[in-house]
């Protein structure tokens, strides 16, 4: 059975002035399953590339925010206990921040959790 889904992608922008940005996280939400995941990885030699005096600790421990709020529950906070659809819109909304995720796409699949890998794979890994 086919499935849509929207899914945006995590962006680290250490220098908002310059606006230079790496991937770092896929975010993938499917409706129809109520499945929501976000798969990060932070790949420090490019970061410090762009911005050497990043604070990557603190990148990380938001990058795993991300994660922690798309599955949900009392150990991700008041926002973690958001119904699916209201978690992902969190998530994606615009911030100007280091952190935040770009433009919502959205696709059709057939198994959202192995989609969300393959997307990981080809747009941060």
């Amino acid at each position: 059975m086919q499935h849509s889904y929207d899914y945006a992608v995590i962006r680290v922008t250490p220098n908002l002035e310059r606006g230079e940005c790496i991937n770092a996280g896929v975010i993938l939400y499917c409706r129809t399953l109520r499945y929501l995941v976000a798969h990060t990885h932070l790949d420090e030699q490019r970061l410090a590339a762009i911005d050497a005096s990043v604070d990557v600790a603190t990148i990380r421990d938001q990058l795993a925010l991300f994660a922690a709020i798309a599955t949900g529950g009392t150990q991700s906070g008041p926002i973690g206990l958001l119904p699916h659809a209201e978690r992902f819109h969190w998530l994606v909304a615009p911030r100007s921040t280091i952190l935040a995720a770009g433009p919502v796409h959205c696709g059709v699949c057939t198994d959202p959790p192995d989609q969300a890998l393959q997307l990981f794979h080809r747009l941060v890994k």
